[in-house]
């Protein structure tokens, strides 16, 4: 497991840039679009607008890594250390979970950039050392459930440039129809139901009162912990039976 999740970073480090690619879209988005915004966000109610976006960012960026850990499979396929992993000792969760370690490792790496850039911006974690905790807890698990379920949906696929273009139309709803550019309370209709169907709403929420409120309100927080607890499992489940379907031959 820790093999395989070295393996794909010492590629990323020979390769860098697979990881400038991964966090160039979310950084010109906290950059760029949080400073031309933000104006029109103060009038609104919303004090630094960086902070406020930052969340949202934070979710972009976890969506590229683990679409560029999809791409690894395509990557192995081609080079045949994919089906040499198949043949080899070695259990197909430790496969899967090598691979997602490594996506969630990377996550973090380009989180921890996303938050050197934020204080730029004056953007701190209010609630301290818990609230970061909890932030640490809550990227991980975004981290896992979605390099699960791209490495699913990767090894469903004929070739990388159909996966691409199903994980580009993915993104685009989750991120627009969610909290992550605007604030939820004034929404009505079909948007609004859109927005509270969004499961990384929630999460993008938890982030945001972990940044911007000094007071931890566990009571909001833990259900988004256990919801994504299952979604996890879920993504994890369904990318070792995919697996489990793969043959060397």
């Amino acid at each position: 497991m820790l093999n395989i999740m070295w393996r794909n970073m010492k590629w990323r480090l020979k390769n860098p840039i697979s990881i400038v690619i991964t966090i160039l879209q979310p950084l010109l988005w906290l950059v760029l679009y949080s400073d031309m915004a933000g104006q029109t966000m103060q009038n609104m109610g919303v004090g630094n607008y960086t902070a406020f976006v930052l969340p949202g960012v934070i979710f972009l960026v976890i969506f590229s890594s683990s679409c560029s850990g999809g791409i690894f499979n395509f990557i192995m396929k081609s080079s045949g250390s994919f089906y040499r992993n198949l043949i080899a000792p070695v259990n197909r969760s430790a496969i899967v979970l090598g691979q997602m370690l490594e996506v969630i490792l990377l996550s973090f790496i380009e989180v921890a950039i996303l938050f050197v850039v934020g204080l730029f911006f004056s953007v701190k974690v209010s609630s301290g050392i818990a609230g970061i905790a909890l932030m640490i807890l809550l990227i991980f698990m975004t981290a896992f459930f979605l390099s699960g379920l791209a490495y699913f949906i990767s090894l469903c696929l004929p070739n990388e440039v159909i996966y691409e273009t199903i994980m580009t139309a993915i993104v685009l709803p989750i991120f627009f129809l969610s909290t992550a550019l605007f604030p939820g309370e004034n929404l009505s209709g079909g948007l609004a139901v859109a927005v509270k169907l969004n499961p990384f709403t929630y999460i993008i929420n938890s982030l945001r009162s972990l940044i911007l409120g000094e007071n931890i309100i566990f009571g909001n927080i833990m259900p988004v912990i256990i919801l994504f607890t299952v979604l996890c499992c879920g993504s994890f489940a369904l990318a070792i039976w995919r697996l489990k379907k793969e043959t060397a031959y």
